[in-house]
């Protein structure tokens, strides 16, 4: 191994060039810091290479797939329609492509430099960078941390050939028959109902009571409703135990209402959280306060107990989301120039491309009042609405919930098509203060899905026009 025999100095240096990291890079850099990102793997991180990006490209596949067997209430009949699925992955492929090349080239714009390799922490000014050929040591005055997090591995079910990992189960060269999925949260309920639109037959074990359990239970049920469509078994309350590998099979042997049952397929897609990747770079060396889960420390600037150190993303308290990672980056950039932006979480949306798609930002009902708000909620359904019906996706509901003594937007929430785009309006609202009234009087084109976002206002102020009150 060759080491560098001085060290480089840097301004600001970033570890990580996910969607926290190369946001934060940017931001730095528009603040005038001279920055520097270090990144073992592919730019981008996991979102844009493995995780947000191609999962979506592939729910959406697996969407267009369903649409073109046609729809016989509509008088659309089509035959014999097939897939190749190898041209779906080299798709997906293009779209990762475009995305991270995308990126690379804004790092450059802004004059970012890139470096590639492993770093660990030598002191608080001090990193060592190191590939599989060179060691080299950087001085900084500033850090800002952004290494995002790595699926939890069952010690039972090692990840193999037929045991996957998200990434794994992103990157199959053939349309399973059979899959069995392990854990109901977002990512096994965005996966298993993609592969169930190809026609794989799909079996979620979960672990709690319920399948995504981040969101309410009248939202998670339309959900489940469209997935016995898709003839997808869920089993609530299963401890899955062991499992047995074959050359093309897997079996799971899990554990639900005190029995114990097996379960042959092709795969097992494991999806019961994520750690973050915090572990041997030097973090307690530096004395960089962590939990007993791994997980960074940060004051309302992303700052952690070291004043020239910064974590943001998945390896802070929160919920591991992309676009939570972005903004968190955002703000430690800009409290490394000085100025006062501070974190503040309610106006963060969470988002689940199931079918429908559930939405979510700010207090739900029950939060609200455990927060000591007295709070006024209201839902008005996607049934009422003629763009929904128009696009025969009428199930599911746009809810409100407001401060009682002034209408104030607090939270809300959203169960249907388009739930995803919908939910911005929505965090803009909580974002800018505004009351149910101001969503009523804003003027939304007809016919739109937006509407309903002004039908459930008008609800929730008693003068409701397409619901009987």
């Amino acid at each position: 191994m060759v080491v560098g025999d001085f060290p480089i100095e840097i301004d600001t240096l970033v570890v990580g060039a996910g969607p926290g990291g190369y946001v934060a890079a940017i931001r730095a850099a528009q603040t005038g810091q001279k920055v520097t990102v270090v990144e073992k793997g592919a730019v981008g991180g996991v979102c844009l290479n493995v995780g947000c990006i191609p999962s979506k490209a592939l729910i959406q596949a697996g969407h267009r797939y369903e649409e073109a067997h046609g729809a016989d209430e509509m008088g659309i009949k089509t035959e014999n329609v097939t897939v190749d699925f190898s041209k779906v992955q080299d798709w997906k492929a293009s779209v990762v492509n475009k995305l991270t090349s995308g990126v690379e080239g804004l790092l450059k714009s802004n004059k970012i430099d890139i470096v590639a390799g492993e770093v660990y922490f030598v002191d608080q000014n001090t990193v060592r960078v190191m590939d599989e050929k060179k060691s080299q040591t950087y001085t900084f005055n500033n850090c800002i941390i952004a290494t995002g997090s790595t699926p939890i591995e069952i010690p039972s079910f090692k990840y193999s050939k037929r045991i996957l990992d998200s990434t794994g189960a992103l990157n199959l060269k053939e349309i399973p028959k059979k899959l069995v999925v392990i854990g109901g949260g977002y990512v096994g309920t965005e996966l298993g109902t993609s592969y169930a639109n190809f026609g794989t037959e799909v079996t979620i074990l979960e672990g709690m009571d319920d399948i995504l359990n981040g969101f309410e239970e009248d939202m998670s049920a339309i959900v489940k409703r469209h997935l016995k469509k898709k003839n997808v078994k869920i089993v609530t309350g299963a401890m899955a135990k062991s499992s047995e590998e074959s050359e093309d099979s897997v079996k799971v042997t899990y554990e639900a209402n005190g029995k114990e049952e097996t379960i042959e397929a092709d795969y097992v897609l494991v999806t019961v959280g994520r750690y973050p990747n915090t572990k041997e770079i030097g973090l307690e060396q530096v004395g960089v306060e962590m939990t007993d889960r791994g997980l960074i420390e940060i004051d309302k600037q992303c700052r952690t107990n070291l004043d020239n150190i910064y974590a943001i993303g998945d390896i802070v308290a929160g919920p591991p989301l992309a676009h939570k990672a972005s903004y968190e980056g955002k703000i430690a950039a800009e409290a490394i120039a000085g100025h006062k932006s501070e974190i503040d979480y309610n106006g963060i949306p969470a988002v689940v491309f199931s079918d429908p798609e559930l939405a979510t930002v700010g207090y739900t009902e029950q939060e609200a009042k455990e927060a000591g708000y007295d709070v006024k909620s209201a839902k008005f359904p996607f049934a009422a609405n003629g763009r929904a019906l128009s696009l025969s996706s009428s199930d599911g509901f746009v809810r409100l919930v407001t401060r009682k003594e002034d209408g104030l937007v607090i939270g809300a929430q959203i169960a249907g098509t388009n739930a995803s785009d919908m939910i911005s309006e929505l965090g803009l609202a909580i974002e800018s203060g505004m009351t149910a009234e101001d969503l009523a009087l804003t003027i939304h084109a007809h016919p739109t899905l937006g509407e309903i976002t002004m039908e459930a206002a008008e609800v929730i102020m008693g003068t409701p026009i397409h619901v009987a009150r």
